[in-house]
């Protein structure tokens, strides 16, 4: 009896110690992300500086594109911040933020199955946007000037006076746009797949 019980009340052995250890290995890869979001937020920084300087010469379309991508940058920036403090939570170790006045809400419940449908749902959002500024672009396929750069707009006006076809402005295909409209479709049906197998296993 008494053997039993040392035992039980042993600690870990190395190799289960080693094992548990082992998490910490995945605190570089958030540190990594960590670094991507820099870039992301320098890469918001100068979409933002080139919107202001050219505001006046660019068309109403050209700065719809150009928010469109800020809003991607924004949206891409979330789904780091879920990734890096949802995953560090969930995987390696707790933050220990409780009573934090800065806590998210969606921290507190936070487990690998809500990370997951989160996770989808920015996905989805992320492709909505995408997908928008395709079927914005897609405009130019019927000869309309719909390029978002100079140099696209620039290339819009030799073709109208020299007679071109307005399709060199724009790498939008009628296939392409097709494709990813299935992409973004079967996006929405996964994660509705994610929510309802996640429904079926809480019960």
């Amino acid at each position: 009896m008494s053997n039993r019980a040392t035992t039980t009340n042993a600690g870990p052995g190395p190799l289960s110690t080693l094992i548990f250890a082992s998490r910490w290995l995945q605190l570089p890869l958030y540190l990594g992300l960590i670094l991507a979001q820099c870039v992301y937020v320098f890469l918001f920084g100068k979409e933002l500086l080139h919107l202001i300087m050219d505001a006046a010469a660019l068309t109403e379309q050209a700065i719809m594109l150009v928010v469109l991508g800020l809003i991607d940058v924004v949206m891409i920036s979330n789904l780091l911040v879920m990734v890096i403090v949802g995953g560090y939570e969930t995987f390696v170790s707790r933050l220990r933020l409780e009573g934090h006045p800065d806590q998210p809400e969606w921290l507190s419940h936070v487990n690998a199955s809500v990370l997951k449908v989160k996770l989808a749902m920015a996905i989805i959002g992320i492709s909505s946007i995408h997908l928008l500024k395709t079927f914005i672009e897609a405009g130019s396929l019927g000869g309309l000037p719909l390029c978002s750069s100079p140099e696209g707009m620039a290339a819009v006006q030799a073709g109208i006076e020299f007679g071109s076809n307005l399709k060199a402005c724009t790498s939008v295909t009628f296939d392409g746009v097709m494709w990813q409209t299935g992409i973004h479709s079967i996006f929405i049906l996964s994660a509705i797949g994610i929510a309802w197998t996640d429904r079926l296993m809480s019960r």
